[in-house]
């Protein structure tokens, strides 16, 4: 197991130090700590907005979305600016981000939905989070880049 950063790299030029298992200590324990934070802020917006039997899953659904134009977000910011710290995609790409959306809940509360006869809003909660995570990531992505080439400007 090789870290994201470096794996891409033929194997005679990965930076010393930062090969084998040792190396990977730091990249396991910031996806960690990044996983837990996203969770829990997960968990909060479930406490704070929970989802009516038999209702659409509007705080799932919202968490993804917003999860995800973070990650268009995140992912321009990380390919696009130079100085980027070695840890930063790993805690909060892989992990925040990773703790915070949430494929098993939406999985759940579809499997919820049509398994209590509401059939309709289980399939418009599919479609439409797939949806919304879609555009999302491309509108965080989008207004990003731009923001990024106007600042060059």
């Amino acid at each position: 197991m090789t870290s994201p950063e470096t794996e891409s790299l033929p194997p005679g030029t990965r930076p010393p130090g930062r090969t084998g298992r040792r190396a990977e200590v730091p990249v396991v324990a910031v996806v960690a700590v990044g996983g837990a934070l996203g969770a829990t802020a997960r968990y909060a917006a479930a406490l704070w907005w929970p989802a009516r039997t038999g209702g659409f899953p509007w705080s799932t659904f919202w968490v993804n979305a917003v999860g995800c134009a973070a990650i268009g977000v995140f992912m321009v910011l990380v390919t696009e600016l130079r100085a980027v710290p070695r840890l930063a995609r790993p805690f909060f790409g892989t992990g925040v981000l990773g703790g915070f959306t949430t494929f098993s809940t939406y999985a759940v509360d579809i499997q919820r939905l049509s398994g209590s006869g509401h059939l309709g809003t289980a399939a418009a909660y599919l479609a439409t989070t797939v949806v919304a995570a879609l555009a999302a990531v491309w509108a965080g992505a989008t207004v990003t880049r731009r923001f990024l080439t106007w600042r060059r400007r």
